[in-house]
């Protein structure tokens, strides 16, 4: 049983993926968001290849809980991600998770354009581990 985690962001989204166990996360990819159609097709292929039971997606609140202008976008991604896969999606606060993902990037000391490429990932693996490590 696989579960997918989902970054979702304006410019890039963030993939990660599940061992068959549901123990960790692997990232899988970073997909410049271009447009909804691009997006879904993307996303489609992995969901594809790894066959997820579930998908996870890193819900933006603020620091009082509340949930903003972020929050209703994540929303409407996750509608359209419906289009394309029939399992069963579930938000997960995603608080602090980009901040979790630079500061793994400060200690593993990646720059430039490869940290700019692999920070979405990082914080999907982020929010699928905090996930999996609640639910199992």
């Amino acid at each position: 049983m696989r579960i997918l985690g989902i970054d979702y962001g304006d410019a890039r989204v963030g993939v990660a993926v599940s061992d068959l166990l549901g123990m960790t996360a692997q990232g899988v990819k970073t997909i410049k968001n271009t447009g909804i159609k691009h997006l879904l097709t993307e996303i489609n292929e992995v969901l594809t290849e790894y066959k997820p039971e579930k998908i996870v997606i890193g819900l933006p609140k603020n620091m009082d809980g509340s949930e903003g202008f972020r929050a209703e976008a994540t929303y409407k991604f996750a509608k359209k991600l419906e289009t394309v896969y029939d399992g069963e999606i579930i938000f997960w606060d995603e608080r602090l998770s980009s901040v979790g993902a630079a500061r793994y990037l400060n200690e593993t000391n990646t720059r430039g354009k490869k940290r700019k490429n692999v920070l979405d990932t990082v914080a999907a693996c982020i929010i699928l581990e905090g996930y999996l490590s609640k639910n199992n």
